[in-house]
Order: structure tokens, then sequence, then C-alpha cells
């Protein structure tokens, strides 16, 4: 499991934990995981609200952890996006710098070729 999966995951469960011990209105621990949700993607729904003081204070605590967790979610994949983007920018770079190298191999192939083959053509002499 990525790392970053499992911290999502792990703050999400303890803060479900937080609100099922702290709000008498949460009744079951997957109520607890869906107003933690539903508090730290700032959705809100209503359909369950913290109503004790230390429910209000807690659920401040998971919007300020959400907008962490979430940001890191969101660099993560746009950080993702940019390394497939550097690879297919590197790989075709890398292909053209073998065909550039494959060129100039054939290039020198044939000037060796050539230097075998021609005749050496003859020197300048000095003037007497």
């Amino acid at each position: 499991m990525p790392p970053l999966l499992a911290l999502g995951i792990s703050v999400l469960a303890l803060c479900g934990l937080g609100f099922w011990w702290l709000e008498p209105k949460v009744l079951t621990f997957g109520d607890g995981l869906w107003l933690a949700f539903t508090t730290a993607a700032t959705v809100g729904y209503g359909d369950i609200v913290p109503s004790t003081p230390a429910a209000k204070i807690f659920a401040v605590f998971v919007v300020l952890l959400g907008f962490a967790v979430l940001s890191l979610v969101t660099a993560s994949i746009a950080a993702l996006w940019v390394q497939t983007e550097e690879r297919r920018i590197e790989h075709e770079l890398l292909h053209e710098l073998h065909r550039e190298l494959h060129a100039i191999r054939q290039d020198l192939n044939a000037l060796r070729h050539a230097a075998r083959t021609e005749p050496a053509a003859p020197r300048p002499t000095a003037l007497p």
C-alpha cells in the first residue's frame, strides 16, 4: 500500500474514532468515519454534525488535518503527472540522441571507407 494512502486511511480512522468517542449523536464507528470524512473534506452534508464543545473543537482539528492530507494527496498526484511527463520527454530526447549517434557513425564509416579506397592526394611541394 502506498504510504500516502496508508496515511490518509489512518488519519480518517483516527478522526472517525475521535468523533465516535466525543459526539453523542455518532452511534457507530461508521458514522464517525462519515463525519470525519465530510468534515475533513469540508463537505458538511449536515446529516451528522458536532454538537458538544469537545466535538466542535475536534472538528476544527479534523478540518485542518484534512487540508494537510488533501494537500499532500494533490501534490503527490501532480508530482506523478510531472514525473510521467518528464520520463516521456527524456525518452524522446534519448531516442533522438540515438538517431544522431547512428548518423554520425554512418558518416564516420563512410569517411573511413573513402580514406582506404581513394588514392591519397599529392602533397604540395615547397617552392624552390
